[in-house]
């Protein structure tokens, strides 16, 4: 591809980084945002540089959060007994759209996958341990994906914690084996958070 500007180069290729984004894809979106009013652009290079700089992660759950505490972990009409363990915010976002679930997340910021290089000290497990063992958790709820990656964290977390007295469960199976969670429509994901099923009966499956 050929450009008649290195400004506009440098532009794409840094915008084709994106996830999903080809360098055609890429060329498009930087066209549109070139022929709108300068301050709109600048307003979404602010957006974006506020974001990178003051982003926080919430010190109880892990989710995304401007504060250091997050609204969810912050609300005292929350079950703080109930833990729905998710893998980013997106799930965060999926469950609560539900509307199904009242109790508190922890967000483990990824999938035990050792393909990709990712081990169980490379997420935030140990603080979920953590938790557990100061006896407050009364029940654990795996979110995970229902993927190769997302059942082996589910169960190496279990084994860390199945000497607590606590309940685990895992979300129904409505949500089909290799489904991302985030893309699972919000009345079959509310029946999975709602039918949740004891996690030692999964491992049976």
């Amino acid at each position: 591809m050929e450009f008649s500007s290195k400004l506009l180069e440098n532009a794409v290729n840094e915008m084709s980084q994106l996830p999903g984004i080809g360098k055609r894809t890429a060329l498009r979106l930087v066209l549109h945002m070139l022929r709108q009013p300068k301050v709109q652009t600048t307003n979404f290079v602010q957006a974006l540089s506020q974001m990178r700089e003051q982003i926080k992660y919430c010190k109880s759950c892990n989710n995304i959060s401007d504060v250091a505490l997050c609204e969810i972990c912050a609300n005292p009409k929350r079950n703080n007994a109930i833990i729905c363990v998710v893998e980013d915010i997106r799930d965060v976002m999926a469950i609560e759209n539900t509307s199904s679930f009242k109790g508190l997340y922890h967000v483990l910021g990824g999938k035990i996958s050792p393909i990709d290089g990712i081990g169980p000290h490379d997420l935030n497990i140990t603080p979920l341990v953590e938790k557990v063992k100061q006896g407050e958790v009364k029940e654990l709820i795996f979110a995970l994906s229902s993927t190769m990656e997302g059942d082996t964290t589910n169960f190496y977390i279990f084994k860390q914690i199945k000497d607590y007295k606590i309940t685990t469960s895992t979300i129904a199976r409505g949500i089909s084996v290799g489904d991302e969670l985030e893309y699972t429509d919000e009345v079959t994901l509310g029946r999975s958070i709602v039918n949740r099923v004891p996690f030692e009966s999964s491992l049976k499956l």
